[in-house]
C-alpha cells in the first residue's frame, strides 16, 4: 500500500465544489473563479451556489430563510452560563452549536449556518458584560453579524468587507476541517454532527486559528524598522511565522488578495487604525524577503490569515474570536461536502500500516 504523511497528494473525493490549484495560485468555487465572487456576491448567494442540487425545495434568494434561523437559533443563547462564558469563544460557540438538532434537511442546514454567527455575537458581547442582540431577520447576514457584535447597525461598507472575507472563505478544497465533515458525514451521523466535527478541527492553530497570531505579531514588532529583527529572531527560535505559507500553494495565496483589497477599501473610513494598512505591507515584504533568503527551497508566501487579521480587525472583532468568523464562513462549505458525500460517498475508511512491535512466538 502506498503511504503518504498526511496524505499530501491523496485524492480522497470528487467534487463540484471547489478546486484549490496550488501551482497557478487559482481557486474555483462552483465554476465561478475566487475574482468573481468576492467583493461582486453576497455570502446567502455564493451559500447557494453551493448547496444548489443538495436539497430539494432550495429557494432562488437564501437570505430570507438564512434570516429566520438566524431568529430561531437565538433561543439557544439563553443557554450561556459562567461555565461557557469561561471559555474561548470557538469553545462557547461550539458548545451551543451542539444543541441543535441534527439530521440531513434544509431547516437544519440552515440552522447550523446561522449558529456560528448567531452564537460568536452573543458569546463576544456577554464575555464583555453586555447583553446579546437578538438577529434581525430582515438584514442581509453580513450586515446582522456586525449588527449583532457592534449592537448597532454596520455601514455598508463594512458589511460589504465581511461579506468579501465570508465568501472568500467558504470552501476551500479538502482542507483540514472539510475534510472532517466528510468522514463524519460518511457515517450518515448528520449535518450538525459533520459541522461540529469541522468547527473541531478549525479551532487548531495549524488551520483557523492561525488569524489572531497576525495580529499579535504585529503588535510585537510595533514599526516598520523593527520588522528585519523581530522576524529574524523568530525563525532563529523555531517559531511559524503566522500568515505566511500554505500547504497547497506554491505561490501567493489568491485569498491574500481579495482581503488586501478589501481592507483597502475600508481605510477611507474610520476603521482601519491610521497606517495599519502600510504597516503591515512593510512588515509582509520584510517577511517574504527574509524568507526567500533563509528558507530559499521552500515556496512561502502571502496567505489568508495576514489579511484576515487586518480585515477582522478593522471590523472590530477580538482576535480571540477570529476563528469563530472563519467558522461563519465555512460553514456554508461543510455542509455542501456533507450533502455531497452523503449523495454518492461511500464510509471513509483509510488504511494504516503497523510499525509496532509483533507479538512473540512460543518457543
Amino acid at each position: 500500500m502506498h503511504f503518504s504523511d498526511g496524505l499530501d497528494d491523496v485524492v480522497a473525493a470528487e467534487t463540484v465544489l471547489s478546486e484549490v490549484d496550488g501551482q497557478a495560485g487559482r481557486l474555483i468555487i462552483r465554476g465561478h473563479s475566487l475574482d468573481e465572487l468576492a467583493g461582486r456576491s453576497a455570502y446567502e448567494q455564493v451559500v447557494r451556489l453551493l448547496w444548489d442540487g443538495f436539497f430539494d425545495g432550495l429557494p432562488d434568494d437564501l437570505a430570507p430563510a438564512l434570516g429566520a434561523a438566524r431568529a430561531e437559533v437565538f433561543a439557544e443563547v439563553q443557554a450561556l452560563d459562567t461555565g461557557l462564558l469561561d471559555r474561548t469563544p470557538i469553545e462557547a460557540m461550539r458548545a451551543l452549536t451542539a444543541r441543535l438538532a441534527d439530521g440531513d434537511s434544509l431547516d437544519v442546514a440552515l440552522r447550523l449556518t446561522a449558529a456560528p454567527a448567531v452564537f460568536t455575537a452573543a458569546v463576544v458581547r456577554s464575555q464583555a458584560g453586555e447583553a446579546p442582540v437578538a438577529p434581525d431577520p430582515r438584514l442581509g447576514h453580513a450586515a446582522d453579524i456586525l449588527r449583532m457584535i457592534k449592537g448597532h447597525p454596520a455601514s455598508a461598507a463594512e458589511a460589504e468587507a465581511l461579506d468579501t472575507y465570508l465568501v472568500t472563505v467558504s470552501d476551500h478544497g479538502l482542507n483540514a476541517s472539510t475534510f472532517a465533515a466528510r468522514v463524519v458525514a460518511s457515517t450518515r451521523a448528520g449535518l450538525a454532527s459533520a459541522t461540529l466535527a469541522g468547527i473541531s478541527a478549525l479551532k487548531g492553530p495549524l488551520h483557523g486559528g492561525a488569524p489572531g497570531p497576525v495580529i499579535d505579531m504585529l503588535d510585537a514588532i510595533g514599526e516598520p524598522a523593527n520588522a528585519r529583527a523581530w522576524i529574524e529572531g523568530a525563525l532563529e527560535h523555531g517559531d511559524r511565522l503566522m500568515g505566511f505559507g500554505h500547504r497547497v500553494y506554491r505561490v501567493r495565496d489568491p485569498r491574500a488578495d481579495a482581503l488586501k483589497k478589501a481592507v483597502r477599501k475600508l481605510g477611507g473610513g474610520s476603521n482601519v487604525l491610521p497606517g495599519r494598512l502600510e504597516f503591515a505591507e512593510a512588515v509582509e515584504q520584510a517577511a517574504l524577503a527574509i524568507l526567500r533568503e533563509k528558507k530559499p527551497n521552500r515556496p512561502l508566501d502571502t496567505n489568508v490569515e495576514f489579511y484576515t487579521a487586518l480585515l477582522l480587525e478593522a471590523l472590530a472583532f477580538p482576535p480571540t474570536a477570529f476563528t469563530c468568523v472563519f467558522a461563519m464562513g465555512r460553514v456554508g462549505g461543510w455542509i455542501a461536502h456533507a450533502r455531497e458525500q452523503l449523495a454518492g460517498g461511500r464510509l471513509i475508511r483509510p488504511q494504516s500500516r503497523y510499525v509496532g512491535p509483533q507479538p512473540r512466538r512460543a518457543a
